[in-house]
């Protein structure tokens, strides 16, 4: 997904914010995004944030990471993946 003609926002939350709302055509995903998954704290911080995102809209997180770590729901992607088109993202 190329983000031409797309509405992209910083997402807010009840307790704090989540990166990136992508919308377009009234489907959306939500994206976080992070260096590295170095930590249980970075790990935590990064996936935590949709605690409070009741919208069934996708969830993804991306790192340099190549091991996934989706986890309840939410995809993991490696965003070198991501930016060479190899994986994609999915708006609802």
């Amino acid at each position: 997904m190329i983000l031409r003609d797309y509405d992209v926002n910083i997402g807010k939350t009840y307790k704090g914010e989540i990166d990136f709302a992508v919308m377009k055509d009234g489907k959306k995903c939500f994206i976080q995004v992070a260096y590295l998954l170095s930590s249980k704290e970075v790990i935590e911080r990064e996936f935590d944030a949709y605690k409070s995102v009741k919208d069934n809209a996708p969830k993804y997180v991306l790192s340099l990471d190549k091991f996934d770590m989706s986890s309840d729901g939410i995809i993991h992607l490696n965003i070198e993946d991501w930016l060479l088109h190899k994986k994609d993202l999915t708006l609802f």
